[in-house]
């Protein structure tokens, strides 16, 4: 397996944030699918399984976020993120993040200011029920909230770092991807949406692996969505508005 590209002579191109919580066994089929010339960030968020030695072992950069949470680890790898393109993708490798460059060009060429990957499930196990009926429901709540219209709320996405900043997003649990969206869509980006394979995970899934977790998650979409809109401290990246 070859070692992942983390660290060019000179800034990385693209910084990609994967947010990890004992995530070892998945850590080497992920980051051997890092484009080359791309810098993995993995956020470790309290791993006990050495998900942080093997990482920093394959060449990844670490970054540790101790305060737990999805939106915790997220927001700690775009902080310490320095490419002008962030992408994000799960750890557990349900996706691949070799998928993300066309979304990188698409950011990059200026066609959209944040690109989603719609998760299209490849078997049975790659997608549970329940976390399928909660995604439909926060995706239809979604649209009546932006206008947008989004099939999913999946972790794959690019953008550029500072207008990503600039949207001051402030959840720190399950709702961060949702937030990101939904002040996107306030500030008037365009955001655009396309299918990606998703993949049987490796391990047990923190946030919808049990009913409990899916509706915790649900709940902090929820609360998301009730938000009323928040000024940007940045207007949109490109020209134009909102598409899919």
């Amino acid at each position: 397996m070859r070692a992942v590209t983390t660290s060019p002579p000179a800034d990385p191109v693209v910084d990609v944030v994967l947010p990890c919580l004992n995530e070892a066994e998945a850590l080497p089929w992920v980051l051997a699918r890092i484009p080359s010339g791309w810098r993995a960030l993995v956020v470790d968020n309290g791993s006990t399984d050495g998900s942080a030695e093997l990482a920093r072992g394959l060449g990844a950069t670490v970054v540790r976020e101790t305060r737990r949470g999805f939106g915790a680890a997220c927001h700690a790898g775009l902080t310490a993120a320095t490419a002008d393109i962030v992408c994000f993708c799960d750890c557990d490798a349900s996706l691949d993040p070799s998928l993300l460059v066309p979304f990188v060009r698409e950011v990059r060429d200026g066609a959209a200011d944040l690109v989603l990957g719609r998760r299209r499930p490849q078997g049975r196990r790659a997608w549970p029920a329940h976390a399928r009926a909660g995604n439909v429901a926060l995706a239809r709540m979604l649209r009546r909230r932006t206008g947008l219209a989004l099939h999913d709320l999946g972790p794959l996405r690019a953008a550029r770092r500072e207008p990503l900043l600039a949207l001051g997003l402030t959840d720190r649990r399950s709702g961060y991807p949702l937030q990101m969206v939904v002040r996107a869509a306030d500030a008037g980006w365009r955001v655009t949406e396309h299918d990606v394979p998703y993949l049987p995970r490796t391990g047990v899934s923190k946030v919808t692996g049990t009913w409990r977790g899916t509706w915790q998650a649900v709940r902090d979409m929820r609360r998301v969505l009730a938000e009323p809109p928040v000024p940007s401290r940045a207007p949109a990246p490109s020209p134009g508005g909102t598409s899919s």
